[in-house]
Formats: structure tokens, C-alpha cells, sequence
């Protein structure tokens, strides 16, 4: 059938109205679209569906009733495709599966969920904490909707990637290490201590990658698999780390045995970001929450998501 819904609405209209003019004063539209759909509308059925009459006006046929009824039941259908889908669209799944870098669960990524519930009402949430090679094999198989990452190691769809800010690198220390008393490091600096490593897959090659502005790579000292396992090493004095996001205040703070630092070396930043499923077509609770890690992550820089320099604060978010 040729009919579009917005043509049989015109004519169900004149049926309704039993008026041609009075439709078109109702629908907002020339007398010539709803002639035409009339027109079209008799030449599908093989048959009149007015009687045309210049002294008693248009008389419905019984084989436009008919047609009339049909075409009703048709657009009531429509309407409640849209209305499911209008309200598939707006709403949550009943469970939300996100993914995120290991690290980011404890340090905001609650906080991001916590929020997007309270928006969203009852929502089970199952989260996903791991490394970069398990996130693109968890979005790539469609086991989770999204993911919050680094871009570190091979990129995401770029229809799919919405950039949130910058967060360089910067030093953990343990108190009692000289170079904690001093307001910035330098790479070199850090060389001539052992490294405690974040040791996973593509997150150590990137760090350790960050002394290769030096003639030679520091010793790696105490691998560790785990965030709070690095914070744990260095405290215990098995050397420095480099990390990226550092507690805020939606996490446990570092204990008094640990001094972070912001890094004087002009050093490459990854850029956090969320990626997802649905590419250009986001439903509206993935815009929701990536609108959510925009409003924390943004919210909270001045507070210290990120250790920075004060000359380079400000570029952060600067993700272009």
C-alpha cells in the first residue's frame, strides 16, 4: 500500500468531521493534500469512499467505512509503537552492564552509578572492573552497553568514544622518600628509584613507556595487578609509582604514608573517555551517563581529580 499514516489520518479525519474543509482547518493543511489523499486512497481500494454531493456535502460509502476502520486500527497500532518506543528510549534497562578500568570503580565510578540510579529509580547494576585488552573484548562482544577507559592501546569506533578530559601522570611517593618534600618531580628524578609498576596489559607498557625520554628505564621493584595494591607497595617503601586519577572525594583518601606529586616533565596525558554500543544512535540513559562522568570529572578538577601543574590545569579538558 502507497498510503503513508499521515495520509489515511486525512482521510479518517474527513470521515470523522464529515467535512473536507472542516479538516483541513483541524490538521493545518491545504485542501489539495487532502484531496490527494482521498484520491490516492479510493485508487488502492478500487472504490469511493465519499459520495461528493454540492447541496449535503461528502456522504461516507460503506466501502469507506470499512476503509476508515481499517485505517483507525492501523494508526491506534502505530501509536503504541511509538509510545513503547518513545518509552524504550527514555528509560533504563532493568539492569545496566558497564565496564570500566579497574581502578575506576572505587575512585568515582560509584559515584557515577549512585547518580544515574537516583535519576534513573530501580536499575540493578552489574559492573565490570578490568584491564584495557578485557574492556574492548567485553564492548566488542556486546556483554556491556558502555565501558569508562583510557585511551591507551587500540582505539575505540570514534562514533562511539565521547572524550571526557586529560589526566597526566603523576608520582606517588612514600612519605619518608626525599622527593616528597619537594613541590614537583621530575621524570629523571623518578628514575633513580624503583619503579611499582601497575602491571596491566597495555596500562604497564604505557607507563613504563614514560621514561623513554631517559637514557635508561628505572628498575621495576614490586609488580601489582591492583590499584590499591601499588598504594599499598610504596607505603611499605618498595619504591614509586606513576598513576593518572588519584582519590577524590568520592573514595577512600590515601593513607598518611603516601605524597603525590605532580610531574614537571611535559609527558604525553591519556584522555579518559566512555565508549559504547550504539555509536551515533545513543539511547538516552548512555547520554545520561556520560553526562553524568562530564558533570564529576569536570565538576571535580579543581579539587584534584588529576595531580597537575598550574600551568597545565587548565588544558586539561581540553580534549579536541
Amino acid at each position: 500500500m502507497n498510503l503513508t499514516h499521515k495520509q489515511l489520518r486525512y482521510v479518517c479525519e474527513v470521515a470523522r468531521l464529515g467535512s473536507i474543509h472542516a479538516a483541513t482547518e483541524t490538521l493545518h493543511i491545504s485542501q489539495s493534500s487532502i484531496l490527494a489523499a482521498i484520491s490516492l486512497a479510493e485508487e488502492v481500494l478500487g472504490a469511493r469512499i465519499f459520495d461528493r454531493r454540492p447541496s449535503r456535502g461528502i456522504q461516507i460509502t460503506r466501502a469507506g467505512e470499512r476503509f476508515t476502520v481499517a485505517a483507525r486500527t492501523l494508526l491506534a497500532a502505530a501509536g503504541e509503537f511509538n509510545r513503547q518506543i518513545g518509552d524504550l528510549v527514555k528509560s533504563a534497562p532493568q539492569t545496566l552492564k558497564v565496564a570500566c578500568f579497574e581502578p575506576f570503580g572505587s575512585l568515582f565510578v560509584a559515584e557515577v552509578l549512585r547518580r544515574f540510579v537516583a535519576k534513573y529509580g530501580d536499575v540493578e547494576i552489574l559492573l565490570y572492573e578490568g584491564n584495557q585488552v578485557q574492556l574492548r573484548e567485553w564492548l566488542a562482544s556486546g556483554e556491556v552497553e558502555l565501558v569508562i577507559a583510557y585511551d591507551v592501546g587500540p582505539a575505540f569506533a570514534e562514533d562511539c568514544t565521547t572524550k571526557i578530559c586529560q589526566v597526566p601522570a603523576h608520582a606517588l611517593l612514600s612519605s619518608g622518600d626525599p622527593l616528597a618534600e619537594l613541590d614537583a618531580v621530575s621524570i629523571a628524578e623518578l628514575a633513580t628509584r624503583p619503579l611499582v609498576l601497575l602491571d596491566l596489559p597495555q596500562t604497564s607498557t604505557y607507563l613504563i613507556s614514560l621514561f623513554d625520554v631517559l637514557p635508561s628505564r628505572p628498575r621495576v621493584g614490586f609488580r601489582a595487578r591492583s590499584y590499591e595494591t601499588v598504594k599499598s607497595a610504596v607505603s611499605a617503601g618498595f619504591g614509586m609509582a606513576l598513576l593518572h586519577m588519584m582519590p577524590g572525594k568520592y573514595s577512600t583518601p590515601d593513607g598518611p604514608g603516601l605524597i603525590r606529586r605532580p610531574l614537571i616533565d611535559n609527558l604525553p596525558a591519556p584522555t579518559l573517555i566512555v565508549a559504547d554500543i550504539y555509536g551515533n544512535q545513543k539511547p538516552a540513559f548512555v547520554k545520561s551517563i556520560i553526562e553524568i562522568v562530564e558533570d564529576l570529572l569536570h565538576g571535580t578538577d579543581a579539587n584534584g581529580s588529576a595531580v597537575k601543574m598550574p600551568n597545565v590545569a587548565r588544558s586539561l579538558l581540553g580534549v579536541d
